[in-house]
């Protein structure tokens, strides 16, 4: 495999882990993220929390369901919470 095939391969797989974006019927976004720091680049000056996609909850840091489970992303508070997201009061330690 050449170098060129190499780089684009490492793009198109860092654009897809990067960030997937859903728009609300209200059309406001919610960045959707993989990698928890992701998320907090994304927004500094906010809470992240692992946002279960299904259930249309979200788990704060320290809550036993933070960070697993197949349908779920991290997220910063405000926006989840804007797109009718609630907060999970299960599974603190």
């Amino acid at each position: 495999m050449n170098i060129a095939a190499q780089i684009f391969g490492v793009l198109v797989l860092a654009t897809l882990l990067v960030t997937v974006t859903a728009a609300d019927s209200e059309g406001q976004g919610l960045g959707l993220f993989r990698v928890e720091g992701q998320a907090q680049m994304h927004c500094p000056n906010d809470t992240v929390v692992w946002l279960d996609l299904k259930k249309r909850t979200y788990y704060l840091q320290g809550q036993r369901l933070y960070g697993r489970g197949r349908t779920a992303v991290f997220a910063c508070r405000k926006e989840a919470r804007r797109n009718g997201y609630r907060r999970s009061l299960l599974g603190w330690r």
